[in-house]
């Protein structure tokens, strides 16, 4: 991959594409025990359930901004050593990491927000141009392959992370005691050991993969021509979201009504287990509270565990029934999943529960990115990547806005009520995914 390259892609070993996608296990790690705690934490801090959905803004907005932009950037990039998307996936990760290191140090709620805005923001440099770089170095048939093997390691980086804050109480005696009456011991440590786990794995990939020049050997030329400064940046911008294919928009529909499901179990799932489930509260029975956010924490490792494991077959199930009804069918397994939480007395069903959303996770982080790879120019395979990226946080976005007041008025603060409702945009998302998106007979073998 030292020169540039005009013909078809060769295909790739197993090794290389798991040095192409072993980064991502270190970014989901860190993006793990973000998902996985925040909540807790500003609860720890003294947020109140209404005001955990505003807090979150920063996760959506920051991708919002920073992946098209990085997207863009990165389509127009090239450096003789790094290649395309390395030099950001390695800046991204050295501040993601920092930003691990400072977050369990937080001791007010504003402090922990202004921390996920500056994490996010780097991690989204990381996370934006993987999407593009297994679509840039896989040939059509492989890429089911390639993202299918994205959703292996973010499986297995979620499972290890979930655990990791209560196997360290267990296995190793950390204390699960507030460090100066803020975060608990257990959690700070994770953040850390996140932290040194994300820039390694992301220095795996960048050292051990390769990308294929610019076949165009007059493209900085062409680059320089067509787009003059920053205006000329966001006009382009603005003329990809205008001009996006047709197949993309049937797919960002379907990420409109998937992602605000994700979001909802993000925001409520352990907490809610932890304050109705095992009735313990962040301020006045705190360990019980601690105890059941644990236990939460391992049945989403467990949806983790099954996301690794299910992620092997997903092109098995492609070959069988196409890429469309492989998303339909694993969304309405999820949804329904989600759907049984509010209803669930016996803890252990929990994990049931979970597994089943972890076989909608595992197609929902690969199959969408299949289908879109197909349908957009190579050439502008980041900036896509990145506006795709918008129909995910735009839900999220509104919900940040405005779910507060619903948790607030309507729900009475019932997390696993909001959670269930979650459940049901899934299933809704797999009928759409069903009814409205295309899939040619060559691209359902692929």
């Amino acid at each position: 991959m030292s020169s540039a390259y005009t013909g078809d892609k060769p295909k790739l070993s197993f090794w290389q594409i798991w040095n192409m996608c072993f980064g991502f296990f270190g970014i989901q790690f860190g993006w793990s025990l973000q998902m996985g705690n925040m909540s807790a934490i500003y609860e720890y801090l003294g947020a109140s359930p209404e005001q955990i959905p505003g807090l979150w803004l920063a996760a959506p907005m920051t991708g919002l901004i920073v992946q098209p932009i990085i997207g863009y950037l990165s389509d127009r990039t090239w450096h003789p050593v790094l290649g395309r998307r390395r030099p950001y996936f390695l800046i991204g990760a050295i501040l993601s990491s920092l930003a691990l290191f400072i977050m369990p140090n937080a001791s007010a709620v504003w402090m922990a927000a202004g921390t996920l805005w500056v994490m996010d923001s780097c991690i989204n440099i990381s996370m934006e141009p993987f999407r593009a770089f297994v679509a840039d170095n896989l040939n059509e048939k492989q890429r089911s392959y390639g993202f299918a093997m994205q959703s292996m390691f973010i499986g297995l980086a979620s499972f290890i992370a979930g655990y990791l804050p209560a196997k360290l109480v267990e296995w190793f005696g950390v204390s699960r005691d507030k460090a100066n009456g803020g975060i608990p011991h257990n959690i700070m440590l994770s953040f850390y050991i996140g932290g040194a786990v994300f820039l390694t794995a992301v220095l795996y990939t960048v050292i051990r993969s390769k990308e294929y020049p610019p076949a165009d050997l007059n493209w900085k030329e062409k680059v320089k021509e067509s787009n003059k400064g920053f205006g000329g940046g966001v006009r382009e911008i603005f003329s990809s979201i205008v001009n996006m294919p047709d197949q993309m928009k049937r797919l960002a529909l379907v990420n409109f009504l998937t992602w605000p499901g994700l979001f909802l179990m993000w925001f409520y799932y352990s907490t809610g287990v932890a304050a109705q489930i095992f009735g313990g509260d962040a301020k006045t029975n705190s360990d019980v509270y601690t105890k059941g956010l644990e236990y939460a924490n391992t049945t989403s490792a467990i949806l983790n565990l099954v996301t690794f494991a299910f992620s092997f077959s997903l092109p098995f199930w492609v070959g069988k029934i196409g890429k469309k009804y492989t998303h339909t069918v694993c969304l309405l397994i999820g949804g329904a999943g989600l759907i049984m939480v509010n209803s669930i007395h016996e803890h252990w069903m929990l994990y049931v529960a979970m597994s089943m959303v972890g076989i909608a996770w595992a197609s929902i982080l690969s199959m969408p990115y299949s289908m879109l790879a197909g349908c957009i120019p190579e050439d502008k395979m980041g900036i896509y990547m990145g506006i795709f990226n918008f129909f995910i946080v735009l839900p999220e976005i509104i919900a940040s806005l405005f779910f507060g007041k619903i948790m607030e008025h309507l729900l009475h603060n019932n997390r696993l009520l909001a959670v269930e409702i979650g459940g049901c945009l899934l299933c809704i998302a797999g009928l759409v995914c069903a009814l409205v998106v295309k899939e040619n007979k060559t691209e359902s073998s692929s």
